[in-house]
Order: structure tokens, then sequence, then C-alpha cells
């Protein structure tokens, strides 16, 4: 074999364990580290600091958001084979054993970071943060893999993948720089059922899929329609809980800016209810121009319609929790 088709396999093989770890899902978990880290108030303009920093988007994004979705594949390349054929494993781009050591590999690495930050601050934030870490590692291999398979059912899926994407990355992201305050612990709490509601909907793009092979989607459990009407219950209590909290908090205007959005999301979502395939669908270029990479997209129509509502509300409620986030962070300074 020639040089030149050496390095040419190398290169296909690098991108193929790069794809296994699904780049585009990494930015889930930003939002909720920049909050924690915007709560706290403490982080100074330091090397280390930024070192800091940068470990800990590499710890949750990179290796453990990555090991999330390579443990994902690995155990479910018998439905990918006729899902989603083009997938590393299935296509044959890699093997199971060298998908299995990628797994390995990005566990190790997300544990060595969570141990070396933990060490570096101590004391009972050094425990939070390597408590999260091991947390969300195990979460994300029993989500998965038999004989618990946390996916089979969305009573235990969606408080899942809250705990791990949204609940434990803000307190470990406010541990990194202080001690944990009371207001990042609320704000944790409702990034979790956010999470919760969004992971309902996003079920819709499975609906066909978990009907055929038994896992217990509220999709396939009691329809779209009432399915919408469940998510849209979380996130509205979810708005009118964060409009109490910034309330009493002492964030007047930003509590009325939180109410205001919460109008706007009702009003959305009686669009998208009253037609669960074609509802928003002046929003699709948002999905297919300026956020297809990141959100995805679908050829199943209530999962279309979710992402269109999904670029609304994440923008009405991420904008109001990182404001918030920096409120609070400001107190603390």
């Amino acid at each position: 074999m020639s040089t030149a088709a050496s390095r040419t396999g190398f290169v296909n093989k690098l991108r193929a364990h790069l794809e296994l770890l699904d780049p585009v899902t990494w930015i889930s978990v930003f939002p909720c580290l920049a909050g924690g880290v915007m709560a706290s108030g403490a982080m100074q303009a330091s090397v280390q600091d930024y070192l800091f920093l940068l470990l800990l988007f590499l710890m949750y994004g990179p290796l453990g958001t990555g090991f999330s979705q390579t443990i994902n594949d690995y155990y479910d390349l018998e439905l990918d084979r006729i899902n989603e054929p083009t997938r590393p494993i299935p296509s044959g781009r890699l093997t199971e054993k060298e998908a299995l050591l990628n797994s390995i590999v990005v566990c190790l690495l997300a544990l060595g970071t969570g141990i070396f930050l933990a060490l570096s601050v101590g004391g009972t934030r050094g425990m939070i943060i390597i408590s999260s870490i091991i947390a969300g590692l195990v979460v994300a291999y029993i989500y998965s893999a038999p004989p618990l398979k946390l996916k089979k059912n969305i009573l235990t899926s969606a408080p899942a993948v809250g705990f791990s994407y949204s609940f434990i990355t803000f307190l470990s992201a406010n541990a990194v720089f202080s001690e944990i305050r009371p207001e990042a612990v609320w704000l944790a709490v409702l990034n979790f059922f956010m999470a919760i509601a969004l992971i309902i909907m996003n079920d819709f793009k499975s609906a066909k899929g978990d009907e055929e092979s038994g896992l217990k989607s509220l999709t396939v459990m009691i329809g779209a329609k009432n399915t919408f009407l469940v998510a849209f219950a979380i996130i509205d209590i979810v708005f009118a809980l964060f409009a109490w909290l910034t309330f009493s908090w002492g964030f007047t205007v930003l509590m009325y800016v939180i109410l205001v959005s919460l109008i706007a999301n009702i009003v959305i979502q009686v669009k998208l209810y009253k037609d669960p395939q074609q509802g928003l669908s002046f929003m699709q270029h948002a999905v297919d121009d300026g956020f297809g990479n990141a959100i995805g997209k679908s050829d199943v129509q209530e999962h279309n319609a979710f992402l269109r509502y999904q670029v609304a509300n994440n923008l009405l409620f991420l904008v109001n929790l990182l404001v918030a986030a920096g409120m609070v962070g400001v107190r603390y300074m």
C-alpha cells in the first residue's frame, strides 16, 4: 500500500471516529455550562481559570457527550443497520471493537479530566465535580446498554437526559469556580425539566421504529397531539416558576421579560397544537438554513414541527437563562 493510500485510510478512520462522537450533540451541554460559570460570578481573567473553562467544556462536550453517543451507536448497531446504515459501525467504516475502544478512551479521558479539576479545586466543590462526571458517565452507559437500557421507556429516558445534559453540567460548572450558589441549583432544576420536555418531543422522529421495537416513547403511548400537550405543560410551568424565582431574587424587570416570553410561547404552542404536522411552517427556513446542522432535520412531519418550535423556545428560554445567570453572578462578585 502506498504512503498516500495509507494516509487517506488513516484520515478516513479518524473521521469515522469523530463522526461516532457526533459533534453536533456537543453543543447541547454548552448553555448549561456557560450558565453555571456565569452564575458563580467568580471566574477570573487568568490562565488557570481559562484552562479550567476549556477542560470543563471538553469534559462534558467531546468527551462526556461523545461517550454517550458512542455507547448508543455500539448497542444500537442492529437497529442502525436498518434506520441509519451510513453510521460509522453499520457502514463498516469502524468495527465494533474500534467503536468500543473509542468509547473506552473518551470515557477515561472524561474521568481523568474530572479528577484533575476536582483535585485542583478541592473540598466539597471538588467532590461535586468528580461525582457529577462519574454520575453522567454511568447514566450515559445504562441509558443505552442492557439490561437497564433506560431509553426503552420515556419515564426513565427523559429524566436521564435531563440529569446528564442539564442538571449536573450546570452545578459542576458552578462548582469549578465557586461554592454552589442557591440560585444556580434552581436554574439547574429549570434546565432539567426543560430538557425533559424537549426530549419527549424529540422522540417524534423515531415513533414508528419505537412502536415496532417495543420502546415506550410518550408518542407511542398517547399519540402526537397529547405528547405536545404534556411537553407544553411542562415548559409553561418551567417559565412560570422561572418568573417567580426572578421576582423573589429581586430581578423584577427580568421577571416581566420572562412573562412576556411565556405568553409568546403559549401563542406558538396553540398554533402547533392545532396543527401538529404543519404548524409554524413559516419557520421552516430557520431549521433548514440557520439551525439545521445544529438541531438536525427529519422526514417525520411532527418532528419537523418540533424542530421549528425548538428554535423559538430555545431563544426565549436560553436568552433569559443566561441573563439570569449573569445577574446572579454579578450579585456574588
